[in-house]
């Protein structure tokens, strides 16, 4: 399965929304009815609404659909025109939309691996800006430390991907059983020399303007 999928055209899309105070609810609702329909979908692969753990005024729609054709499909379904309907009144800013390539491809199957009933789940999200010249060399550090990552107990998704039309940009979606696993995580040898690339070889500090800490509404199905 994961060999058919290195040939298939994954479309991913990242979208932060910046929602008003008073628009919350109903844009939380209206995210959660279009991830709701969306996984029913045969064409879907992911998705997911979150909102920032220490900013709960942005929420982020993570999706991965088979192709970008299928994408567009959904786009004219009466969730995602629920969703276009609201944008004028309750958001403060445009959405900020990401495009991704992922680059260690996983199945629907595992995409839609959920934490368990007990767990309290954390999703991280980090945005990488790498010095040009050094994009291989982190491609090739993740490749190796990828197995022993998706491998960890506390581990439920785990994935790198590229930002289609920034050339040294990534970013990384992790989904944790627990802040705990995250932290064990973070001192788990075979993330070393990603630590070390992260320290010596981006643009800009990752953990400061690129690091978003979130927290999952839709859906909210446990194993």
């Amino acid at each position: 399965m994961l060999e058919e999928l290195k040939h298939i055209a994954v479309q991913g899309k990242l979208t932060r929304y910046s929602v008003k105070p008073e628009s919350h609810e109903a844009f939380r609702k209206a995210l959660t009815d279009y991830v709701t329909q969306a996984r029913d979908e045969e064409g879907n692969i992911q998705a997911e609404a979150f909102s920032e753990q220490d900013k709960t005024a942005i929420f982020w729609l993570i999706e991965r659909w088979k192709d970008r054709n299928e994408l567009q499909r959904f786009s004219s379904s009466p969730q995602a025109k629920a969703m276009d309907a609201l944008k004028s009144e309750a958001l403060d800013a445009k959405e900020e939309t990401y495009h991704v390539k992922d680059l260690e491809p996983l199945s629907k199957e595992q995409w839609r691996r959920t934490p368990r009933a007990e767990d309290q789940p954390l999703t991280v999200m980090l945005f990488v800006d790498s010095k040009p010249g050094t994009q291989q060399t982190f491609m090739d550090t993740y490749h190796v430390a990828m197995p022993p990552f998706r491998g960890q107990p506390g581990v439920v998704t785990y994935q790198l991907s590229r930002v289609e039309g920034e050339d040294t940009k990534f970013v990384t979606f992790e989904k944790f059983r627990s802040k705990d696993a995250f932290q064990r995580h973070l001192d788990f040898p075979p993330i070393k020399p990603v630590l070390a690339y992260l320290q010596t070889s981006i643009q800009k500090q990752p953990f400061q303007a690129g690091l978003h800490l979130l927290v999952e509404f839709a859906p909210a199905a446990r194993e």
